[in-house]
């Protein structure tokens, strides 16, 4: 099965997994002990990872290190980007219509 980033990125346990590994390489027994999951989970949500590239699985002798790919989270961090921009304008029309409702009412105050 073809996976991508945002099958990866789907699962808010697959995001918690991203956010530990991009901060140091962990071994996979290190990623399951801050979850209150099973292992054979843990090491599902890793396999999906390691699919979609955002996981890199390095051995160290009996050890499997996840170690973050940066570069492949690209391709989602470029389509939220269109969006962030399209909700900033919309909150940003929002904050001014309420600040006009708010001068009017003080205004009829």
């Amino acid at each position: 099965m073809r996976r991508d980033v945002f099958q990866a990125i789907a699962d808010p346990v697959r995001r918690d997994i991203i956010e530990l590994v991009a901060q140091e390489p962990l071994t996979v027994n290190s990623v399951a002990e801050h979850f209150d999951i099973s292992r054979p989970a843990i090491s599902k949500h890793i396999r999906i990872l390691n699919e979609c590239g955002i996981i890199a699985i390095n051995k160290k002798g009996r050890e499997r290190f996840c170690q973050i790919q940066p570069a492949n989270l690209i391709p989602a961090f470029m389509w939220m980007e269109k969006y962030r921009e399209l909700w900033e304008d919309k909150l940003d029309s929002f904050e001014n219509y309420l600040m006009k409702l708010q001068a009017k009412d003080n205004k009829d105050e």
